[in-house]
């Protein structure tokens, strides 16, 4: 008879093949919902296939983009509200790929966790899946990994990976054709998106507050609910106006460094952005992380978003089109400034945030 102390299984050890079979039957509906020319929305396989002819493509180049949403997971995590940060991770990748002008084709995600639970990974996935469907993109695969021993317990780390494509002579930016004197249009976030949040939480612990706490820019809603507002994602509405006026010469997604450190990447080296602070109407949640945290203003502007999630350069012919365009898709358009030429900064600012 066997010795049943050396009869060691995966689960023994921490890892649950049953639980994985079961989140993968759980998500099989999710998937399908994602599914779009070139794609059928089915999972199961080894690999992922796309097909660029069915899509209507003849000429494409690919364009791929991998993105997080950092320790905005952590809210999620310890608030149990799970099922809106996978919107944030096909946001964080596919508004990467739009700036580029590709139309997004395909996602893959990765989800590791300390112990699998299916119903959190569904939640997780469904959001994935959500946010697929409003950027047109098929969720094609991903990897789930149960990892104990290297998260704890409750906690996950989500990663994301798109791929899109842009008929060759389209992408952007259109460096050869942005001059001074072009307009900056501004595109209203959903609030902090997701970058900055490690300010976000250090300055939520200094101010002494739970995650059920009402929040105090938002008192109707807890605070964790309130800050895990998701990523609003651009796609179509950038890629119809886009598509339908040849004067938007270049896009830059707002994340991480805010406007200081991601406007200059889609502009040529003899030109600055000179941007009308007062244009903007940052949502409440900046002017109370502002406050609260003693934040410079000059600090918000290159860790937050401030209320503007993308930026459009548009000749000045075309401004008022791809403003109309835009606005009937459902975007908030606010007009920011103008390119001008560079001096020193690439970026300079008028007036003052109203925080």
């Amino acid at each position: 008879m066997a010795d049943k102390t050396n009869s060691l299984t995966y689960r023994d050890a921490g890892v649950d093949i049953d639980a994985g079979n079961e989140l993968v039957r759980r998500i099989k509906p999710h998937v399908r919902s994602t599914a779009r020319p070139g794609a059928d929305g089915e999972i199961g396989g080894f690999g992922g296939l796309f097909d660029l002819k069915a899509a209507g493509f003849s000429d494409p180049v690919l364009v791929a983009a991998n993105d997080g949403v950092g320790t905005k997971l952590k809210i999620a995590i310890e608030t149990g509200l799970n099922d809106t940060i996978g919107i944030d991770l096909v946001a964080m990748c596919v508004n990467d790929l739009v700036v580029q002008g590709a139309e997004p084709l395909f996602f893959l995600d990765y989800f590791a966790t300390g112990k699998l639970d299916p119903s959190e990974g569904e939640a997780i996935v469904e959001g994935i899946a959500a946010g697929c469907r409003m950027a047109g993109c098929a969720l094609i695969g991903g990897e789930t990994a149960e990892m104990p021993g290297l998260y704890a317990e409750k906690d996950y780390d989500l990663a994301g990976f798109a791929v899109g494509a842009a008929e060759r002579g389209n992408l952007l930016p259109k460096s050869a054709s942005i001059e001074s004197g072009d307009m900056l249009l501004g595109l209203a976030s959903s609030g902090v998106h997701s970058n900055g949040y490690s300010l976000v939480r250090r300055i939520v612990e200094a101010a002494g507050l739970g995650w059920e706490a009402p929040a105090p820019f938002d008192p109707q809603k807890p605070l964790g609910a309130a800050l895990i507002e998701p990523t609003r994602i651009y796609v179509k509405p950038l890629l119809q106006a886009i598509r339908e006026t040849s004067g938007i010469k270049a896009l830059a997604h707002i994340t991480g460094g805010g406007f200081v450190e991601n406007i200059p990447r889609v502009l040529p080296e003899h030109l600055r952005a000179d941007i009308d602070l007062f244009a903007i109407a940052p949502p409440p949640v900046f002017g109370w992380l502002a406050k609260t945290g003693g934040v410079a203003e000059a600090e918000m502007l290159r860790t937050f978003n401030c209320g503007i999630g993308m930026v459009v350069v548009v000749s000045e012919a075309d401004a008022a089109t791809a403003s109309a365009l835009l606005q009937s898709a459902g975007e908030t358009v606010v007009p920011l400034g103008r390119l001008r030429p560079r001096q020193d900064a690439a970026v300079t600012f008028n007036g003052a945030l109203a925080l």
